[in-house]
């Protein structure tokens, strides 16, 4: 079973040449970023992530809100194995897909085929599993012969949807993204929307940040808000449901309450009895 276990996280970046850090300088790093500390030895450290502690389980899509600097992309990093908590632990079960920077690893000298088997290897991919995606992944591009040719050759547009079709070649159990990608024209965006949905779908657990109230309210069903690297709020972001109302505690119509009406949508109207119903209650209004 997949899971995500963090206990008493702390993630600092030295801060260096700051011995003569001024006042505005430090009220700047305060508001934009983590907090300032000192580590041991008496160095300056701005502590990204502070005393993070959370489980995440299968079926959970949890949303990162929250201000730039407030630590979002930091913990995605670190779930992503490319940043390591300085105290604290952290426990992951699952294959990881990180879609951070779908660009890393790719060599502009190479090209489009020998850059699909560099990116697939850096993702995790056996030679065996890269060989057996490569030709879905080079229909899904549409690049054709240009796959043949330098990546340097390419437009940045191409590179996107090389890079694009590779990353999300992978099979995760556990996808970590940081925004929804959009990629390329309208027209491959929309392609290219419905592979990201499937692969999210296909994973145990998501864990995605963005600025975008309503694409966490769409997607996820937990929301963490940070602020200067610290969980403030945990709550569910999905819009609540209109609770059910039975019938008898509403018998007459014209009283606050809309009743249920069947459409039949080959005839464009409503049935006879609701109909009459709706008639009679706007009569007597």
């Amino acid at each position: 079973m997949s899971f995500i276990q963090a206990r008493n996280l702390v993630v600092e970046f030295p801060v260096y040449n700051n011995s003569h850090r001024s006042l505005k300088n430090a009220v700047l790093h305060a508001t934009t970023g983590g907090r300032l500390a000192r580590a041991a030895g008496g160095r300056t450290v701005v502590r990204a992530l502070d005393d993070l502690t959370f489980d995440i389980r299968p079926g959970d899509r949890v949303g990162l809100v929250g201000h730039n600097g407030s630590g979002k992309t930091t913990l995605l990093r670190v779930l992503a194995g490319a940043y390591e908590p300085v105290t604290g632990s952290l426990a992951l079960k699952g294959r990881v897909a990180s879609l951070l920077d779908i660009s890393l690893g790719m060599d502009h000298d190479a090209t489009g085929y020998e850059n699909i088997f560099l990116r697939g290897i850096m993702l995790g991919l056996t030679p065996r599993e890269i060989r057996a995606r490569t030709d879905e992944i080079a229909a899904f591009t549409d690049l054709g012969e240009y796959l043949d040719m330098p990546v340097r050759t390419y437009s940045s547009g191409m590179q996107l949807r090389l890079a694009f079709a590779v990353s999300t070649s992978v099979e995760a159990d556990i996808l970590i993204m940081d925004e929804w990608l959009s990629v390329g024209d309208a027209e491959f965006n929309q392609k290219a929307s419905a592979r990201l949905t499937k692969l999210v779908e296909g994973a145990a657990i998501l864990v995605i940040a963005s600025h975008s109230p309503d694409m966490i309210a769409k997607v996820c069903n937990r929301a963490m808000r940070l602020e200067h690297g610290r969980i403030v709020e945990e709550y569910d972001p999905r819009p609540p449901l209109a609770p059910e109302v039975p019938a008898e505690a509403a018998p007459e119509l014209g009283q606050g309450v809309t009743p249920e009406l069947t459409h039949d949508p080959a005839s464009g109207l409503l049935p006879a009895p609701a109909t009459e119903a709706v008639q009679s209650a706007t009569q007597s209004a």
